[in-house]
């Protein structure tokens, strides 16, 4: 009997082909503003890819990110190629042997990863159950001489949940009382009407991730930054690795999404919310499926799948290979859930919503255990 041959890197082969739905990287491919694509064009143009950028950034995007964030002067940016690369030279000058950073589980584990390159461990506070989301009254439990940190993913990859007010400064009021700092990433923000930023209520020892991936659908130009008070930037600088600054044409970009944002965001933010609801339709239609947080405060939910018996990893690769549809299974963010749920993200066109809604019924009867 012929052994059947591997499925090529889903990422690699997806990359190469035409007409994907690109539902699991939680990327945004909704239309923004041609402003964006004027502005790289222009910049070509003038040759300023030629040049090494200005180390600090263009001039001009910080103050616009701080605007974005309601922060002032006291907070200063750091660019990265993607805000990655901006959290890995936090994660190294504040993290090392030993230490111990308060997190939780499902969680975006790149960053957990790079907690541990340092030597310190992540405390993976595990949250797949309801509320969906920890507390400072959990977090205070699993605190311990050797706690160094505490990271705040706000609203929360992958389940969409989102902290209220009041949470966040029961979180942030921990992290002062007890001197730590407070990691407060929020990349999904502009999802959340309601957002609450920890600065608020700790600005001396909050540190907040901004990502110009999800909002601005710059994922491929690869930058994003964090904000730190003074103090904290002048110990997370030194580690920094764009000594000769930041890919010049992200930056324009990013600059000219945010100049613009307010023109085309609540059309990006509506066409999320009618997507999220189609994609509950369909799942509230197939047994043995269903959402935990609806409606997502982010652009992006889990489905849970345990009482079907499929495999996430399977239904990732069959809606991909058979239908083009690509979702994300539950491992990649939480080895101890992850066969419950697979991550569904919706900043997409409708169609490719439709696609989906088409397609899911059918792979999870093919794939359900009887």
């Amino acid at each position: 009997m012929p052994v059947p041959s591997p499925k090529p890197d889903h990422f690699v082969w997806a990359h190469a082909q035409p007409g994907i739905a690109w539902m699991s990287q939680n990327t945004n491919t909704l239309p923004t503003t041609p402003r964006i694509d004027e502005a790289i064009r222009h910049a070509v143009e003038r040759g300023e890819h030629k040049l090494y950028p200005i180390q600090k950034g263009l001039p001009g995007l910080a103050e616009l990110v701080r605007q974005e964030l309601g922060l002032g002067p006291d907070f200063e940016v750091i660019l990265g190629h993607g805000g990655l690369e901006a959290l890995y030279a936090m994660n190294r000058a504040l993290f090392g042997p030993g230490d111990e950073v308060v997190c939780t589980d499902p969680s975006f584990l790149p960053i957990h990863a790079q907690i541990k390159l340092g030597g310190a461990k992540p405390v993976e506070l595990p949250i797949y159950h309801p509320p969906w989301k920890t507390s400072a009254d959990r977090i205070r439990e699993a605190l311990t001489p050797r706690t160094k940190g505490i990271l705040l993913i706000d609203p929360i990859n992958p389940l969409g949940t989102a902290y209220t007010r009041a949470e966040v400064r029961a979180i942030a009021e921990l992290a002062k009382e007890k001197g730590l700092p407070l990691i407060h990433d929020v990349t999904y923000r502009d999802f959340s009407p309601d957002a609450a930023l920890a600065t608020e209520f700790y600005p001396e020892g909050t540190i907040v991730v901004y990502s110009f991936s999800k909002n601005c659908g710059l994922a491929g130009m690869r930058i994003g930054a964090i904000a730190a008070p003074k103090a904290l930037y002048e110990r997370i600088k030194p580690f920094t690795v764009s000594t000769l600054g930041i890919n010049i044409l992200a930056q324009v970009a990013a600059k000219a999404a945010l100049e613009t944002k307010k023109e085309w965001w609540p059309r990006v933010l509506q066409q999320c919310q009618r997507n999220q609801a189609l994609i509950k339709q369909v799942v509230d239609k197939t047994p043995g499926c269903f959402l935990p947080v609806y409606p997502s405060f982010a652009n992006l939910f889990v489905i849970d799948t345990s009482a079907t018996g499929a495999s996430p990893a399977l239904i990732e690769e069959h809606l991909l290979f058979e239908h083009k549809v690509f979702v994300r299974g539950g491992g990649y963010l939480s080895p101890r859930f992850g066969e419950r749920f697979v991550r569904v993200s919706f900043s997409v066109p409708e169609e490719d919503v439709r696609r989906f809604a088409e397609a899911w019924p059918q792979a999870i009867e093919r794939l359900r255990k009887k």
